[in-house]
């Protein structure tokens, strides 16, 4: 596999697209799995009975399918309004202080180095000094930053980390990152409900089936003795689907996130001409120890670091890379410290 950060522009946008598609698609087969094999189990489970109680109508898969294909469009439109709701971002109308000012005008300023038109801005009550971008193009996309990062950042810092906020703007990353924390959030809902329903049918099942052990006893022995071993493998897998479902949504998050994240520090040290700004900003990031409040594991993968702090993120490796929401801090700053090294031994060989 080619090197991401080797790619032009267009292709690293039409690389997101791609992605975001087969993330779409990979979504509506899910769930077309999941009515579908519904429908499979039923069939075999029946397929002994007699014929107006057999399962000809697979209609379970259809309205799972259609159920998949309206939350995907939902989590696509939707997305950007659900990430900012969910952290509990306020946008800025008219700046209500001098650093609200400022951000306002780094926003500006960056929109104009990164050639994108100027996003919505936001601001998360949290302490815990961090930012994100979403959105589901360059035209409607929002740049949220938290009262941290304002506290804790001089301006060229914050110019930085906007900066890196609209590198994901400008390659398209955020469509992709916001759908994926939207549909992290929808099946989420989804096993939730249905966890619901299927632990309170098994304790009503229990309740009422106590005192039927003896009359009942001949005709439920058929019945268990007819679903046979593929169907009884069959449903373990359909559970496990449930189970495993945002476990792996959350895993395409990570993965996607860690490599945009390089990309997206060499595009705000291109934007700003300025890597060593960056370093620092996340240096202090790195630094600070304030716990987020707003921000949860939904849209985690989406912020300049993780927010949740987890050790992983600090490591390299398989676990890492499985598992890790970024890729290690030290590593980043090590790479933007060379590029402004660099970029300073450049500048005084002009000078000399």
């Amino acid at each position: 596999m080619s090197d991401e950060t080797s790619l032009t522009l267009f292709q690293q946008q039409e690389l997101n697209r791609r992605r975001t598609m087969w993330l779409l698609c990979g979504f509506l087969l899910f769930f077309a799995w999941l009515g579908f094999g519904g429908d499979y189990i039923y069939s075999l489970s029946t397929a002994h009975a007699p014929p107006a109680a057999q399962h000809h109508v697979w209609w379970f898969g259809f309205v799972m399918l259609g159920i998949g294909g309206a939350l995907a469009a939902y989590a696509y439109r939707t997305g950007p309004e659900k990430v900012l709701w969910s952290t509990g971002a306020t946008e800025i109308v008219e700046p209500a202080d001098d650093k609200q000012k400022q951000l306002v005008n780094v926003v500006e300023e960056m929109a104009i180095a990164a050639g994108v038109p100027r996003p919505r801005i936001w601001i998360v009550a949290d302490a815990d000094p961090n930012a994100f971008a979403t959105g589901t193009d360059p035209q409607h996309a929002h740049v949220a930053v938290t009262q941290g990062l304002l506290d804790l950042c001089n301006r060229e810092e914050l110019q930085a980390v906007i900066a890196h906020e609209l590198g994901h703007v400008k390659n398209l990353d955020v469509r992709l990152m916001t759908t994926l924390a939207a549909l992290v959030g929808a099946i989420v809902l989804m096993r939730n409900g249905t966890n619901r329903i299927f632990f309170s049918g098994m304790s009503s099942g229990r309740s009422s089936g106590g005192g039927g052990s003896g009359g009942g006893g001949g005709g439920g022995g058929d019945k268990k003795g007819d679903l046979g071993p593929l169907v009884l493998i069959l449903i373990v897998v359909w559970i496990i689907s449930w189970i495993l479902a945002p476990i792996i949504t959350q895993l395409m998050a990570v993965a996607v996130s860690r490599k945009r994240e390089y990309l997206a520090d060499a595009m705000s040290a291109q934007f700003t001409r300025n890597p060593l700004a960056l370093a620092s900003a996340l240096q202090k990031i790195d630094a600070a120890d304030m716990p987020t409040t707003h921000i949860k594991s939904g849209a985690a993968h989406m912020c300049i670091a993780d927010p949740l702090g987890r050790r992983l993120s600090g490591h390299e490796g398989f676990a890492a890379d499985l598992l890790a929401t970024h890729p290690p801090m030290s590593k980043r700053i090590a790479i933007l410290k060379g590029m402004g090294y660099a970029q300073q031994k450049r500048e005084s060989g002009f000078t000399s």
